[in-house]
């Protein structure tokens, strides 16, 4: 009798269509929580904490920076790479990425709803991820996202807060690995 190995849940939206127009807030993680896209430099100065990439987090930069480039609509608001996971804001202005492969309004001509396959968040992470192992040499990331939709403007400005201040609060960050 075979293992059967475990189903995984999923933390996305049920029905939510990830192409539509929005903020999203992205964090993708190294896998096992490893630091291998730089360190944390400028620790007891509250103004200069920063986090100094190392070759990996370099080649993960150089593609954040072109996905505006890859994918009409989108833009990447801001984020951080921090030692061992990043931190997006990803902005899609309108639902027209996906159109061309679907009928003229965008959507499956069976169900008349946007198909999960043509979703821009994780067509964007799934091309991320693929470019950076490729170019890394080896799966350096964890299978799984996270996502968040940003509801409102509070929740947008605590979420760039977040990102500005992530490098300088790493300590008692959820990623934080005590050495």
């Amino acid at each position: 009798m075979k293992d059967e190995l475990p189903v995984r849940k999923s933390i996305r939206l049920k029905d939510y269509d990830y192409s539509s127009a929005g903020y999203y807030f992205l964090t993708m993680c190294v896998q096992n929580g490893h630091e291998m896209l730089g360190q944390i430099v400028g620790r007891g100065d509250p103004d200069a904490p920063s986090v100094q990439l190392s070759e990996y987090g370099m080649i993960a930069q150089k593609y954040i920076e072109q996905i505006e480039r890859h994918y009409n609509d989108v833009m990447v608001d801001k984020y951080v790479i921090m030692t061992n996971h990043i931190h997006m804001i990803i902005i899609i202005n309108k639902t027209s990425g996906a159109q061309s492969q679907n009928n003229a309004n965008g959507t499956d001509d069976a169900s008349g709803s946007p198909r999960p396959t043509d979703a821009l968040i994780p067509n964007i992470m799934k091309a991320f991820k693929r470019l950076t192992n490729k170019e890394f040499g080896f799966d350096m990331w964890q299978t799984s996202y996270n996502d968040r939709i940003i509801r409102d403007k509070a929740e947008y400005q605590n979420k760039l807060k977040y990102i500005d201040e992530n490098p300088a609060k790493w300590a008692e960050d959820d990623y934080f690995v005590e050495k």
